[in-house]
């Protein structure tokens, strides 16, 4: 967004704007051009057409106490007359579009969520967050029909990388070295999720409801799906996001093991120790309980040649976060690393202790058995695998959850261009790790 301008004093011979019964009351000033303002609108879209619906969505609301343009959550645009009368077409187009980008990358809701998860929420951490969401979007919407305004934001001033999120640019820096100079940035709570003065709130007129929103979000990403070629890679990238959200995967893998570990038969067995209540059908015979014992989980981690070391240490955090989704006992959890063949099941002490061997192919039905084998039984097989290998015929007597390590479907095998992996087999519970 372009650095505001001093306002240029109103003629002392310019008529008072006349008000009429019921209007409201607005402070004596330059009255806001709509027709220049719809115009940039205009030329935003002829340059960025994938953006028409988003641009066409927002409501335009005349307000002097805003500083340039700014945006709320609910899709309304508050617009200084000043600003609009200084500032030329094509500039104000550029405007235009970045202050819709706020809204279409839900700057807000992440902004409110950051600010919350880091018990941030100063008037200084609001410029933060605003100058963290301008470098996201500032790097790629520019040029070609949109000037780069003078005092633009960008990730340059600090020399950082173009291409990141707002969430990376505020913890990989403070920042406080631009809020001195940045000070006159603000772009609304639709940039930062911190309420403002201007507000109408969510019961204000002409505000988008949560489904109206969404829509529009859909309908761009959906035309720029249609003509890739015409957006950026950033806009692509959140394109894809917004067709396929990525899955909270720890949380996922988590709600899986439990469900696992938790559900009919898991971790089940007959005991003497209490009597069964249908004793009393059968008088003179005891009967076992049928009682919940703590479930044992087996691990197997695919340790081939084709699982980065990365990868590998993702796994094993995955372990002790599985150690810790079974109550924290780690004497129900053990380990087996697996290549092409399974090495011993290793009792879980310390994650960050285990020792994962292997290097070569992968076979994951080695690592099956050898789960199977270990005794006591577990109740729940894990395994953590980027999923190029064979997988069992037939399901094991136990409940199983595969967590896959992401490989992109241009992906093959250099010897054989013509393989393509299995996929996992439909009695697992599959979740997809990063």
């Amino acid at each position: 967004m372009a650095r505001p301008a001093p306002p240029r004093p109103v003629p002392a011979s310019a008529p008072p704007r006349p008000t009429g019964s019921g209007e409201p009351h607005r402070p004596p000033g330059l009255p806001l051009d709509l027709e220049k303002l719809l115009a940039a609108r205009l030329h935003a879209v002829r340059v960025r057409p994938y953006l028409a619906s988003a641009l066409f969505a927002l409501h335009v609301v005349e307000d002097r106490s805003v500083p340039t343009m700014a945006v709320d959550a609910h899709w309304r645009c508050y617009v200084s007359p000043g600003f609009v009368a200084r500032t030329p077409v094509e500039e104000l187009a550029g405007v235009w579009v970045h202050e819709v980008s706020h809204l279409l990358r839900d700057h807000h809701g992440r902004g409110d969520r950051y600010a919350k998860e880091q018990g941030k929420n100063g008037p200084g951490e609001r410029l933060r967050r605003n100058i963290a969401a301008d470098f996201e979007i500032n790097d790629d919407i520019y040029g070609d029909g949109l000037p780069l305004p003078a005092g633009a934001a960008l990730p340059s001033m600090l020399r950082l990388s173009d291409g990141m999120l707002m969430e990376e640019y505020l913890r990989t820096t403070s920042l406080s070295g631009l809020t001195a100079e940045l000070a006159w940035l603000d772009c609304g709570s639709g940039a930062d999720g911190q309420a403002r003065s201007w507000d109408a709130g969510p019961n204000g007129a002409h505000g988008l409801s949560r489904q109206q929103r969404d829509a529009v979000r859909f309908r761009v990403a959906e035309g720029i799906k249609g003509k890739p070629g015409d957006a950026p890679e950033g806009w692509r990238r959140w394109a894809d996001e917004a067709f396929h959200p990525p899955q909270p995967w720890r949380q996922l893998l988590g709600a899986a093991v439990r469900s696992a570990a938790g559900g009919p038969g898991a971790g089940e067995d007959h005991s003497y120790r209490r009597p069964s209540r249908r004793a009393a059908a059968v008088p003179g015979v005891l009967l076992p309980s049928l009682r919940r014992k703590p479930p044992k989980v087996c691990v197997v981690i695919d340790t081939s040649s084709s699982v980065s070391d990365a990868e590998l240490g993702g796994a094993l955090l995955e372990v002790a976060a599985i150690s810790r989704a079974v109550g924290g006992r780690r004497d129900l959890v053990s380990v087996i690393s697996c290549d092409a063949a399974a090495g011993i099941a290793v009792p879980l002490c310390r994650a960050e202790n285990l020792e994962l061997i292997g290097g070569g192919g992968t076979d994951l039905r080695s690592g099956f058995t050898q789960a199977l084998r270990s005794r006591p039984r577990p109740d729940v097989i894990v395994a953590l695998t980027d999923g190029q290998t064979p997988w069992p015929a037939e399901q094991p007597p136990c409940r199983t959850v595969v967590g896959l390590f992401p490989r992109p479907a241009s992906a093959v095998d250099e010897e054989d261009p013509d393989y393509a992996p299995d996929s996992p087999p439909h009695w697992a519970h599959v979740v997809t790790i990063g």
